[in-house]
């Protein structure tokens, strides 16, 4: 206090210092907590609060800080976090700024391992029906890892003992660090439009961090992208990565990558000397069936007596000879004959004396016809003048000839029954036996005195 009052801060001053105390006397710390209402806002800042059963602390993690996250965080998930204590000015509330954070129980390296392979499972990255099959004869192999390690020289030694006469494409990438990861989808990409006709992608065993790249998304749809299948050998046999995951084949070990590729080949000899075998004897069996067969031919009647076969079929071709002949000159009779029949009928049935027949029958047919034609007028005219005279006496117009007319109301044609239809002054048109005529009504009387 001041000789002339008490001092006087702001709230920003306050602010200010009860910050500094706080960064000055706490300053970077690990705290373990729960991590409740996570949110990323736009800027890809994420906001969230730790908190344990009695109490809770605001915590912030920059964008940058994010990034190098080796898993995502989320609500609900226990963590450690590294960050330093401070005062968000605006409101006043004390937070923690955090730069690290690590899943509390669990490595972070395999929460993010997990969480990832959740992800591309999902996506159907792992799928056996993507799996491709592997070639039988390769002749160019493709081998993606570091140049100076254990894995290329296991795999050479394999090739070179197995199949020294095959084709191998060495791209060289580092197979550990942080850019590993980069390296090893950029050559696995640049084999594949090279045009090999397997791969091998691995290295040798390690630490769960050591065989990282091999865990990274960027590795995995490099691996599942590829044309050309992919034998992925990451590690000993005990370790996994989601690149063997991704792969068409996963072998324990480099070594076991490269006798897969071979032994296709080897499969492939297997089975042509059992099939030469099969072949040998399957010659010597036929062999020895056609050698029988021509010890037995030998022995026939064929062999032994030939002139008695030519002889028999001489006989049998005169036999047929002279069959034929008779057989000829009974056909020649049988042919005369019939066209001594079909002369006699061709004669009776010659066209002069038909077309004469069908004249006579012709014209006793025209006679018919215009007697029968003549008869059936004289019928109708018969009934028709009597219907006629009859359809004359009821017609209209013979009526209307006797002095009696019809009459019609204008417009419209209406016929007229009764003098009550009428009103003065209405136009008619009055129809007679022979022509009609037009008039107007004057006047109209219901009822009519004949004597009058």
């Amino acid at each position: 206090m001041s000789a002339h009052g008490p001092e006087i801060w702001t709230v920003s001053q306050l602010t200010r210092r009860v910050k500094s105390l706080l960064e000055d006397s706490i300053g970077e710390v690990w705290v373990a907590g729960e991590i409740s209402n996570w949110k990323v806002a736009a800027s890809g800042h994420a906001y969230f609060t730790l908190k344990d059963k009695d109490s809770q602390l605001d915590a912030v993690i920059f964008k940058g800080s994010l990034r190098r996250l080796k898993f995502t965080p989320g609500s609900g998930l226990e963590v450690l976090a590294h960050g330093r204590v401070t005062v968000y000015e605006r409101r006043g509330n004390y937070q923690i700024v955090l730069d690290d954070m690590q899943p509390k129980g669990i490595g972070a390296l395999q929460q993010a391992f997990e969480q990832l392979k959740r992800k591309l499972e999902a996506e159907g990255l792992f799928a056996p029906a993507n799996k491709k099959t592997l070639p039988m004869l390769p002749r160019r192999i493709g081998i993606v890892t570091s140049p100076a390690g254990a894995a290329v020289r296991d795999i050479l030694n394999v090739l070179e003992r197995r199949f020294a006469n095959v084709h191998v494409l060495l791209y060289p990438a580092r197979v550990q660090g942080g850019e590993a990861a980069a390296e090893i989808a950029a050559a696995i990409r640049a084999l594949d439009r090279y045009g090999v006709d397997v791969m091998i992608v691995g290295r040798g065993g390690g630490s769960l961090e050591d065989l990282w790249p091999f865990n990274e998304e960027a590795v995995v749809r490099a691996v599942f992208e590829a044309k050309t299948p992919i034998i992925s050998a990451v590690g000993h046999e005990v370790d996994f990565t989601l690149a063997d995951f991704a792969a068409d084949v996963r072998a324990p070990t480099p070594s076991a990558a490269a006798e897969l590729v071979v032994q296709e080949r080897e499969a492939l000899l297997e089975r042509l000397a059992l099939l030469k075998k099969r072949m040998r004897r399957a010659a010597g069996q036929r062999l020895e069936r056609s050698r029988y067969r021509l010890d037995a031919a030998r022995g026939s009647f064929a062999f032994t007596r030939p002139d008695e076969l030519f002889r028999q079929r001489r006989q049998a071709a005169d036999e047929l000879r002279m069959r034929l002949e008779h057989a000829n000159a009974d056909g020649l009779k049988r042919a005369r004959a019939d066209l001594d029949r079909a002369k006699r009928a061709l004669a009776l049935l010659a066209p002069a004396s038909k077309l004469r027949r069908a004249q006579d029958r012709c014209q006793a047919f025209r006679q018919r016809l215009v007697q029968s034609g003549a008869t059936a007028v004289e019928r109708c005219r018969a009934r028709f003048v009597p219907a006629a005279a009859q359809l004359d006496a009821l017609s209209p117009l013979a009526i209307l000839s006797r002095g009696y007319a019809l009459v019609f109301q204008q417009p419209g044609q209406k016929l007229v029954r009764e003098a009550t239809q009428l009103a003065p002054q209405d136009e008619v048109r009055l129809r007679f036996g022979r022509g009609a005529a037009a008039a107007t009504i004057t006047r109209v009387e219901e009822r009519v005195n004949d004597e009058s």
